[in-house]
């Protein structure tokens, strides 16, 4: 009896679940056959990923679209997208089909404006006479622009279109790639037009995860803080508390430090950009007596003269000569150099002939240039 109630509602759900069967999709190719590309660029630490569906010249029926695409196909100002969705008054999608999207995994500048991290609609508003406005939205996941309102504009930024080499397939890439900006852009037929990305914080987001990665099994190894130190060094940041890292890699036992040369070299050179010249100096001296190379001798006397510490400078490469009397070059060419610096051209001239009269195999390239300053004290 109890069988015989149900047949009824099972009846009923049955024919609900077919009515509901009506609106259900299945998956099919993109609509024109515009295929979903998706291109993604690291600045530095930094993903942007731009997703998009990119039609081509040709149209889906194969019908030549040349000369017709901009201003014709891609609308010039706002415009009623087809009396579809809630919008009047539309920009391009900078694309086909789906809206075209952007994901930013940092905070970041467009053509020097600010834009949070976070995924935006990216859309393009077209002008005859003027720059092209590119739109940042809130609304990143309706089908093209038909649901577009301005109220939801995050970032308006204009750009200049640029004539191309011929692009069937439209296409999003990146150029002018660097460690804190790269420019974005859109080609398609005769036309390019982009903007730039810029990361102001790049260099602090590698110093702030150098930071994090000391504290993991990275730190036990005494040479990373000291690459940390030397990062800080060459991007001219974070000098305190690279100092504190030198001074970690080379005396804390339980990172098993070791003083090296080039380890207060890089102390040094951190005292030295934050004004502490004479506590620089005296780093300096000791490390005369940790045993550096000829090279780091060498490399040393150079910096002096890039420092207009001529006199010093000349004092190293008297060391490095006393030190490394076998060396058929390298010192020669220091103590040249040097006496070139201090205005004693007598000697500058007799070092320079010793050096190049022994040119080893692996500097004959650079012949001519070393007999240019020859020249020029001869002369």
């Amino acid at each position: 009896m109890k069988t015989r109630n149900l047949l009824p509602v099972i009846f009923l759900t049955f024919v609900c679940l077919m009515g509901q069967s009506q609106t259900i999709t299945l998956t099919s190719p993109p609509n024109g056959n515009n295929q979903l590309s998706s291109v993604t660029q690291w600045i530095g630490l930094v993903s942007v990923t731009i997703s998009y569906h990119g039609p081509d010249v040709h149209g889906p029926n194969g019908e030549d679209r040349k000369g017709h695409v901009w201003g014709e196909l891609v609308h010039y100002g706002l415009k009623d997208p087809d009396g579809y969705g809630t919008s009047t008054a539309s920009p391009w999608r900078a694309g086909s089909n789906e809206i075209t999207s952007i994901t930013l995994s940092h905070d970041v500048k467009i053509n020097g404006k600010d834009l949070k991290a976070g995924t935006y609609g990216l859309m393009l508003l077209l002008d005859r006479d003027k720059p092209w406005t590119w739109i940042f939205s809130k609304n990143s996941s309706s089908w093209g622009v038909y649901y577009y309102t301005p109220s939801q504009d995050v970032l308006r930024v204009e750009s200049t279109p640029a004539d191309a080499a011929y692009t069937e397939w439209l296409t999003y890439g990146f150029e002018d790639r660097q460690l804190q900006s790269a420019k974005a852009y859109l080609q398609w037929e005769n036309k390019k037009i982009g903007f730039t990305i810029e990361v102001p914080n790049g260099i602090q987001l590698y110093v702030d995860k150098m930071r994090d990665e000391l504290t993991s099994f990275a730190g036990f190894n005494n040479a990373n803080w000291l690459k940390c130190a030397r990062f800080c060094l060459t991007n001219k940041t974070n000098l305190e508390e690279a100092i504190q890292w030198v001074d970690i890699s080379m005396n804390d036992v339980r990172f098993n430090g070791q003083k090296s040369f080039g380890a207060m070299k890089t102390k040094a050179d951190l005292l030295t950009l934050l004004g502490r010249s004479k506590e620089a100096d005296a780093v300096m001296t000791e490390s005369l007596n940790l045993e550096p190379t000829m090279q780091e001798l060498h490399d040393y006397g150079r910096s002096l003269l890039a420092s207009a510490k001529n006199e010093q400078a000349l004092s190293i490469f008297k060391l490095n000569r006393q030190r490394n009397q076998k060396d058929t070059f390298t010192t020669w060419v220091g103590l040249a150099r040097g006496y070139t610096a201090v205005g004693n051209k007598k000697e500058a001239i007799k070092n320079w002939q010793t050096a190049i009269k022994n040119l080893p195999e692996n500097q004959k390239a650079n012949k001519e240039m070393y007999e240019a300053e020859l020249r020029k004290l001869q002369n």
